[in-house]
């Protein structure tokens, strides 16, 4: 028990040490998920008057969007180099078509689910349990998308149910870590909006970290006002991080069998 403990802790600590250094080669991404979010919002405003003609205009724009953010993040992980303002251009269009038709895959059984709660407003719960199943077997679909082969949308969502089902431990522990001590009620909100997109709404995306920094601060008693300002300026750097982290350990989990860890594990501490 105590060497399972011990190679998931050295899981994370190699996740986070990767991390830090894509961040140093990725500040750049920073910087682009807030011109990206001002983006969005500016969308949404275009948007809203335009009816079904605006939905898909939003669909198109968060797509963009959520490729470039995802190649760039890709890049950090894998690059040797410093981002630059050349690869956050050359960003945009990557994996466009991968997150359009894993959306629209998604949006037929979201449809219906909502289509669901209007005729019955007492399916609520099924509602939420169905976006729960959502939530916590494709949750890994964007690292699904930029950290593997993939034949279809079908295969990303095949490949995101089977990676859960191995790794499901190590995969989620980190998250239920930092959200258990605020309840369960945040737990089934932030999962409710991310299962409807699969973790590829752009703007859920920088709602997650907002919404769950808010929360901590506000826990630790600091006044709303200046948790507001504070939950803000840090959502972008934090977002950035959230998804690098996931992405190393997306890729470390990918590449061994927790047999493996095990052992390497153990080699480790012998070694030393």
């Amino acid at each position: 028990m105590l060497t399972v403990v011990t190679s998931t802790l050295h899981l994370y600590r190699d996740a986070f040490h990767a991390t830090v250094r894509s961040l140093i080669r990725g500040w750049l991404v920073i910087l682009s998920v807030v011109v990206f979010t001002m983006l969005m919002l500016l969308a949404q405003q275009i948007a809203r008057p335009l009816g079904m003609l605006g939905g898909f205009l939003l669909g198109a724009v968060n797509a963009l969007l959520i490729g470039a953010t995802l190649s760039l993040i890709e890049q950090a992980i894998k690059g040797m180099r410093t981002i630059t303002f050349n690869d956050v251009l050359e960003s945009m269009g990557h994996y466009f078509w991968d997150v359009i038709s894993v959306g629209f895959v998604l949006w037929i059984p979201t449809m219906l689910l909502d289509t669901s709660l209007r005729a019955n407003p007492d399916s609520q719960f099924l509602v939420t349990a169905c976006l729960l199943l959502v939530f916590i077997l494709l949750n890994p679909a964007p690292e699904v998308i930029y950290l593997t082969r993939h034949d279809s949308p079908l295969d990303v969502l095949k490949r995101s149910y089977d990676f859960v089902i191995d790794n499901w431990i190590e995969w989620f522990l980190p998250m239920a870590l930092v959200l258990a001590p605020l309840g369960l009620s945040l737990f089934f909100k932030l999962s409710s909006q991310l299962g409807r997109g699969a973790g590829l709404d752009f703007i859920q995306l920088v709602f997650v970290p907002f919404t769950v920094l808010s929360a901590w601060l506000t826990d630790l008693g600091i006044s709303a006002s200046f948790t507001g300002l504070v939950a803000l300026l840090l959502t972008p750097p934090l977002m950035v991080s959230m998804l690098l982290f996931r992405g190393h350990l997306f890729a470390a989990l990918s590449s061994t069998s927790r047999r493996q860890r095990l052992y390497q594990s153990q080699f480790s501490d012998s070694a030393r």
